[in-house]
Parts: C-alpha cells; structure tokens; sequence
C-alpha cells in the first residue's frame, strides 16, 4: 500500500469515522470532516445540500477554536496527481475572510476564485464553468463579508486606477440596497447591507451570464449559493435560498 493510502486510512481513524458513514449522513454535522482529499466516488456520493452542510459543520468548528481537522500533507499528497473538489467558492481577497480556513476545508475540497469584493467577469464565470462541467463541483457559493473595503469604496465612488472599473461592478449593489439611515461608508451597517445585496446580485449575474450554470442548477446537479462572513462572530451566514419563478 502506498504512503498515501496509509495516511489516508490514519486520517479517517482520527476522526473516529468513515468515509461512507459520513457521506450516508451516519454521523452528526459537527462531526463530519472529509478524508485526506476527496476521491471522485466521494464527491460524487455527496448532494449539494450535503456539501452546504459541511461548510456550515466546517465554520462551526473552525469558530470553537479547537485547531484544524485537516491533515494537509495527507491532502497534498493525495491530491497530487488528481483532484475532485466538491465546490467553487467567490470570495473576497481581504486578508481576515480565507474560506478554507474559516469553514475548515482542506486541500482539494474546493476550487477558491479571490477578488475584492467578490464580484463576477468572464474569466471568473470561466473559471466556475470549468470548476463545475468539467471538474464536477456541485456547489457555486458567492462569499461576501462584513466591513469590506471594496463596498466601502463603491459607495465612496472611489477613483484609483484599474480599481475604479472593479468597483464600478459594485455600484449596482450600492444602488439598489434598501435602507432607512446614512448611507455612507462610514455607516458599517450600511456597509454590511450593500455587502449582503452585492451577493445576492453576483448570484444573480452567475445565473444570467452563465447558461451552463443555470442549466446545471436547473436539472440539480449545481446549487448556486450565497453568504455572508462576519469579520467580528466569525459566522459564515449563508443566505436563505432565492426564489425561483
């Protein structure tokens, strides 16, 4: 048996379960932590809301301060000459929101595109179809998070350089946020609510600029999600699920 194999098994012993116990659903969430890196059949197993639910178990633990399930040289060899990630994750560059570590997720369990303020263009929907047709992730979550600083510029109508076409993305989530208050960049309040609408309207543009996304999420394979990360009670809040006509 290869090294790998044997830290693999290691791992799974660690964590005090299986690896079909946990994608039956055996196990409670908070107890759920994937293997050393996902296989193909693993990942396949998993629905999206099963995935959700690790992100969600994932968050809880990273929030009680125990340390990391992940064993990342276990991962970074497992994963070497393959990789099946379960999700595609657009998050924001800022420094204190990395998702893999805030919903202690390893190596190979997600694709991560980084960008202030977590906004969409062709090569981020590019990069997602891939993720998602080719690779076969079952999940697109929009991350966004509180105090972000490419909000607070959009709403100052920042100019610097390439920066200002960047935040001229923002603008619309500025624009159609609902507010009764000042709104400033000064307000964090505001801030958080133009944040949240900036989610809510990047998923959208996911859905309306990308066929192959909308189709996946439309015949189930996909789950197009949403949420938001509090800088302050590190909770990852995922949005309640939209509408659908």
């Amino acid at each position: 048996m290869s090294a790998d194999g044997i830290d693999r098994r290691g791992f799974l012993r660690a964590a005090g379960l299986t690896g079909a116990a946990a994608l039956a659903g055996v196990v409670r969430p908070d107890r759920l932590a994937w293997a050393a890196a996902l296989t193909r059949a693993e990942r396949d197993r998993m629905t999206p809301d099963q995935i959700i639910e690790r992100m969600k178990s994932g968050n809880a633990h990273f929030r009680k301060g125990e340390g990391s399930r992940q064993n990342y040289l276990a991962q970074q060899r497992a994963s070497a000459k393959g990789q099946y990630p379960a999700a595609v994750i657009l998050s924001c560059i800022d420094s204190r929101a990395p998702a893999e570590t805030i919903m202690d997720l390893g190596i190979g369990n997600v694709f991560n595109a980084r960008v202030a303020g977590n906004v969409a263009n062709d090569d981020i929907l590019g990069s997602m179809e891939f993720a998602c047709e080719v690779a076969g992730a079952k999940v697109v979550l929009v991350m966004g998070h509180t105090a972000c600083g490419a909000i607070k510029g959009a709403i100052d109508r920042v100019q610097l350089g390439n920066l200002t076409g960047l935040l001229a993305k923002i603008q619309p989530a500025v624009e159609a946020t609902t507010y009764q208050g000042e709104r400033s960049a000064k307000n964090y309040a505001f801030v958080d609510a133009v944040a949240r609408k900036n989610v809510e309207l990047t998923m959208a543009e996911v859905r309306s600029r990308s066929a192959i996304l909308a189709g996946l999420e439309e015949r189930g394979a996909v789950k197009i999600a949403g949420a938001m990360y509090n800088l302050e009670s590190a909770v990852v809040d995922f949005l309640p699920p939209a509408r659908r006509p």
